[in-house]
């Protein structure tokens, strides 16, 4: 088994409540769920900051597309759908 470290966190009592709740419908802890949310959360927001980074160093080697290209792009798509071509 991993070894672990122990760390308090401060939150609201709705929170600790529907979290206790959770818990117990599962016939899990309140340790096991907030380490589940907890790894959820850091998954999630390490994917969103990495395609960021990759759109920063993009942006930066000049690999960007003109927003009047977009916007262009934009009206044509959404004058294909109103045609029902899309």
């Amino acid at each position: 088994m991993a070894s672990t470290e122990a760390f308090t966190v401060r939150t609201e009592p709705d929170i600790v409540h529907q979290l206790d709740h959770m818990a117990e419908s599962l016939d899990r802890s309140r340790n096991y769920i907030v380490n589940q949310a907890l790894k959820e959360y850091l998954q999630h927001h390490a994917w969103q900051i990495e395609k960021i980074n990759q759109g920063i160093a993009a942006a930066d080697r000049g690999e960007v597309v003109e927003h009047d290209d977009v916007m262009r792009e934009m009206e044509e798509l959404i004058e294909r759908k109103a045609q029902g071509k899309a």
